[in-house]
């Protein structure tokens, strides 16, 4: 870890990015949207609707109408409040200067909480670490489910489901590389495909049997969790997995923007869901027996085949949707310092939020792989779906409530108003998805708990070292009275030292002047910033302040969702007076070597943990994207 990064801003850059920061058009966003946003979610009929009658203790002999009505009710006006409602219309309005999902809520509620925002810290890192679980959960069932559709055609082919799931997925996480803008361009027009297919495959199957319709009355959906006891919530544990998905529509509102998302929710994708799940309850209650596999027995036999290849192409894209999400959510952890610094390289020149971190390719990879070998089967594999969407969900409800009241200027009671049937509701579902614990929902909660202890341990042991450095440090005026009073040997050129505390001389500096015992003509204080807004205008990006003949303050300023480029950052400063020549220019960092210290603020394990992620972190020269030839490190020894 090197002394490099500094916590949030208090002060917000100016507001107007919104989907500004787009060159993409409409159109293009929207088809866009539909390839990568609602794949997740689009494809959940090929085992919510099943998986919710099977809970709800339909067989084939003991399938009934009422049953059938009941669930198709609450999966309907799932979709409608959780995800029309709650996402589409309201949250997607809660944007972060454009940028969605739940550390972007976070760093709304917090700045408008103030100090007193501590409470929002934690339940971002919960909801940040849940999601994690959803990106490693999503991936796995989707192509699962896909894949087992084969076994309809020949059951002579069972054994080659999980084999053929793995190839894929490893060749889904392969092609990552190539940018959200390229997999979305490819799979736009197939999805529309997709949908478009799942919608009219419904129609004939709703004509035999109109009596379906009567599910969109919410009376079915009340009286059957009210007259169903523990299996009612049992049931609305598996009609939750028709929601999934939308926690990612929310996370990836930076990658499209929120009209074309919303845009192709109501026009698209909403009917079409809708009009496949009546299909497949029209088709259960004229025939119970269809209750095995009610998505792909809609198509008759001849287009089985077709059908899995479509539906496999449908849940590749599905998986899209929290590998993209999961990329966001990390860069706005690294920014605000919850995670230490990945690699990541931008995808595309139209649209800023669409990027790749070859790590969390490579973790979700290895996670995603480990759950299919380990569950094997769509089925035993939806017992470990839910916790983790259902806990994100919890949690931005509750974030959501302080961004109304704070940051619109709602009144508290308005706001709870709005916010706390959706809470309610999600509650719930959780409620629901815990009885699942045991049949593999400690899977997310697993791995949910691991990331958290990841981003606790990261956020703790950077505010310590900060802490202690900033003890050790000298006071940049004194040290300046110092050197005028007995001035140093001097050399031509530019010296920039970067630092997080500008008002204390950098550890690099003081190394330098101790070993070298030179100064260079011209040197710079530079401090880099991270607002809590995703971007800052070009014009609020430096500050530049004399601090007598031999030293500048540069502030230079970035928002959590752009990736900080020094250099070129650095040139804008030339319109306030700094020549700045990268050639001329030598850049000093500090390069910490961290041991525990024998009495340490956390236990030893925790220490080594810290330690352990300092070490993984990206190189801050890569980090800042400063030219290697241009930079000297000093290293230093502290214990933490």
């Amino acid at each position: 870890m090197t002394d490099t990064t500094s916590a949030a801003a208090e002060t917000p850059a100016a507001n107007g990015h919104g989907e500004t920061h787009s060159t993409a058009s409409f159109k293009g966003l929207m088809l866009g949207s539909i390839g990568v946003v609602y794949g997740d979610i689009g494809t959940s009929p090929l085992y919510a609707f099943r998986e919710a009658v099977t809970a709800a203790g339909a067989t084939a002999a003991t399938a009934s109408t009422q049953a059938v009505l009941g669930v198709l009710s609450l999966i309907l006006w799932a979709l409608i409040v959780v995800v029309t409602l709650k996402y589409v219309v309201i949250l997607l309005r809660a944007d972060n200067n454009g940028e969605g999902g739940t550390l972007a809520l976070m760093a709304l509620a917090q700045r408008a909480l103030g100090t007193s925002g501590g409470v929002v810290v934690l339940l971002g890192i919960i909801s940040g670490a849940l999601f994690y679980g959803d990106a490693v959960i999503t991936p796995a069932l989707s192509v699962l489910s896909a894949v087992e559709g084969i076994k309809l055609v020949t059951s002579a082919l069972d054994h080659y489901v999980v084999p053929i799931t793995i190839v894929i997925l490893v060749a889904l996480f392969a092609v990552q590389s190539r940018g959200t803008a390229r997999v979305a361009a490819f799979f736009g027009p197939i999805m529309c495909i997709w949908f478009a297919v799942m919608a009219g495959a419904a129609l004939p199957l709703i004509a035999q049997q109109p009596s379906v319709l009567l599910a969109f009355n919410p009376v079915y959906a009340v009286s059957f969790l009210l007259n169903h006891g523990i299996i009612g919530l049992v049931t609305l544990g598996a009609v939750f997995l028709a929601v999934t998905g939308a926690e990612a529509l929310y996370a990836d509102l930076g990658h499209f923007g929120k009209r074309p998302i919303q845009t192709a929710w109501l026009f698209l994708v909403l009917p079409s869901l809708a009009l496949n799940y009546l299909g497949q309850g029209a088709l259960v209650i004229g025939n119970p027996h269809t209750i095995e596999n009610p998505f792909f027995l809609m198509f008759p036999e001849w287009a089985l085949v077709p059908m899995v290849v479509l539906a496999t192409v449908a849940t590749v894209i599905a998986s899209q949707a929290v590998i993209t999400g999961a990329y966001s959510l990390t860069r706005q952890a690294i920014q605000l310092g919850l995670l230490p610094r990945f690699e990541i390289t931008h995808t595309s020149e139209a649209h800023s939020g669409q990027i790749y971190i070859p790590r969390v390719n490579t973790l979700l990879l290895v996670g995603v792989l480990m759950l299919v070998m380990m569950f094997r089967s769509s089925s035993s594999l939806a017992s470990a779906y839910g916790i983790s969407v259902t806990g994100t969900m919890v949690v931005t409800a509750m974030m959501g409530f302080v961004v109304i009241w704070k940051v619109w200027r709602w009144s508290p009671f308005a706001a709870a108003a709005l916010i706390l049937p959706f809470l309610a509701i999600d509650l719930t579902f959780l409620t629901a998805n815990l009885l699942k614990v045991f049949e593999g929902g400690w899977v997310p909660l697993a791995l949910g708990g691991a990331v958290m202890l990841l981003m606790y341990t990261w956020r703790r042991g950077s505010r310590m070292l900060y802490e202690k450095s900033h003890r050790q440090e000298i006071p940049l005026t004194d040290l300046i009275t110092m050197l005028e009073k007995k001035p140093p040997q001097r050399v031509p050129g530019t010296a920039v030292f970067l630092t997080s505390n500008p008002d204390y001389a950098p550890t690099a500096l003081m190394h330098s002047l101790k070993h070298y015992k030179v100064l260079h003509q011209k040197n710079v204080i530079l401090t880099i910033e991270i607002a809590s807004t995703p971007r800052v205008d070009i014009a609020e990006r430096v500050r530049l302040e004399d601090v007598g003949e031999m030293f500048s303050k540069v502030t230079l300023k970035f928002g959590f969702m752009e990736s900080p480029n020094v250099p070129k950052a650095l040139a804008i400063a030339r319109k306030l007076g700094w020549q700045f020549d990268i050639m001329s220019t030598s850049f000093f960092l500090s390069r910490r070597a961290l041991k525990p210290a024998a009495q340490s603020g956390m236990p030893r394990w925790q220490d080594h943990l810290f330690i352990g992620m300092s070490r993984s972190a990206n190189d801050a020269t890569d980090y800042f994207q400063i030219p290697t030839g241009r930079v000297v490190e000093v290293g230093t020894q502290v214990t933490i």
